[in-house]
């Protein structure tokens, strides 16, 4: 085998197993276990959730789109609109 060939079957080993790998991350198909002669059950739908934890980030936008909310609902509110008006009256 010439020093190319050798490169290219590294490379190529390299870039499936990244796929793989891939693969096994975003849509858990196992495909690792698998070629490691694992027996898994893809289809299993209790083994490999992921656990819903509650992110600060998360919570935070909650937050957010309840402060959100309350000043639609106060910009929105008639009373509001016209004394803006009266505001815009007195300054001129």
């Amino acid at each position: 085998m010439t020093t190319l060939n050798i490169v290219t079957l590294i490379s190529a080993v390299l870039v499936l197993s990244l796929v793989c790998h891939y693969l096994d991350a975003k849509y858990r198909w196992q495909l690792s276990a698998w070629f490691c002669g694992e027996s898994v059950n893809p289809f299993a739908q209790g083994t490999h959730t992921v656990a819903e934890k509650s992110d600060p980030k998360d919570e935070e936008i909650a937050a957010l789109k309840a402060r959100i909310a309350t000043l639609e609902a106060i910009v929105t509110e008639p009373a509001y609109a016209l004394n803006e008006e009266l505001k815009k009256l007195s300054r001129q």
